[in-house]
């Protein structure tokens, strides 16, 4: 190993295996770097205007953002969604139509609060289907991403919603034919009487790390580590021939002695 050729040889391996180790580098910097989170603001509340337009969905950076709009409830619109989650207990929400107040009152739904009880729900919903406040009405709250639609359970009435899915709301809602809407909905900070707010707490920021980019990584340094793996095997090799050739010489002299 240490005659000149295979210091050679090692120097190429160890150039190959540095090599190696910077592309490897570089891979779990991508990885590092892609999986960072892009600080957002989310607790500042915005316009609905300056953050969601009706028909658009909405951006991953824009769910959870806490927005302000204002407008008038819709009559007869006020629905029950179940399968909803408060603090870890099951429970039911109540839903609006608010029409916006822009120039083509765009519809917005809305989550007014959350009871556990299923007669609780539906009372309030009749009781705001029956009386709707009437009126401009301005709120605060926290913009979510529509829910997709779930097979219902095998117990559940044809009537019954079980996701806070936009569109399953807008098939419920009156003279809705033509009606632009918000593709996300609100969950708004104050529970109407008889019901409890909504938990609604911002948005985890976790780092999601590419994990392909890590894989090539790894795949790099086994590399490097194979280029010096190879000039050991190779030098072992031509120093395992050098003894063998000695050893056949030694045997092909003493024979020739006898």
């Amino acid at each position: 190993m240490l005659r000149p050729r295979w210091i050679g040889v090692l120097v190429l391996c160890l150039a190959v295996a540095g090599a190696f180790a910077a592309l490897g580098q570089w891979q779990l910097a991508r990885a590092i770097e892609s999986g960072q989170v892009v600080p957002t603001e989310t607790e500042s509340v915005r316009p609905l205007a300056d953050v969601l337009e009706p028909g658009v969905g909405i951006r991953e950076a824009d769910a959870g953002q806490r927005v302000s709009v204002s407008g008038t409830w819709v009559p007869e619109d006020y629905l029950v969604v179940g399968n909803r989650v408060n603090d870890g207990t099951l429970g039911y929400w109540v839903t609006g139509h608010l029409a916006t107040d822009r120039p083509d009152q765009a519809g917005l739904a809305v989550a007014l609060g959350w009871t556990k009880d299923r007669e609780t729900a539906d009372r309030v919903a009749e009781a705001l289907n029956a009386d709707a406040p009437t009126g401009a009405v301005e709120l605060e709250g926290r913009l979510n991403p529509p829910e997709g639609p779930e097979e219902p359970a095998a117990d559940a009435a044809p009537t019954d919603l079980d996701n806070m899915s936009v569109a399953a709301l807008l098939n419920r809602w009156n003279d809705a034919d033509g009606l632009r809407v918000f593709s996300a909905f609100v969950v708004d900070d104050v529970a109407v009487e008889g019901l409890e707010p909504i938990s609604s707490p911002a948005p985890s920021q976790e780092i999601q790390l590419n994990w392909l980019n890590i894989f090539y990584a790894a795949e790099w340094v086994v590399f490097a580590c194979f280029a010096v793996f190879l000039w050991f095997r190779l030098a072992k090799d031509a120093w395992e021939r050098e003894i063998e050739e000695l050893e056949d010489a030694e045997e092909e002299a003493a024979a020739l002695r006898l």
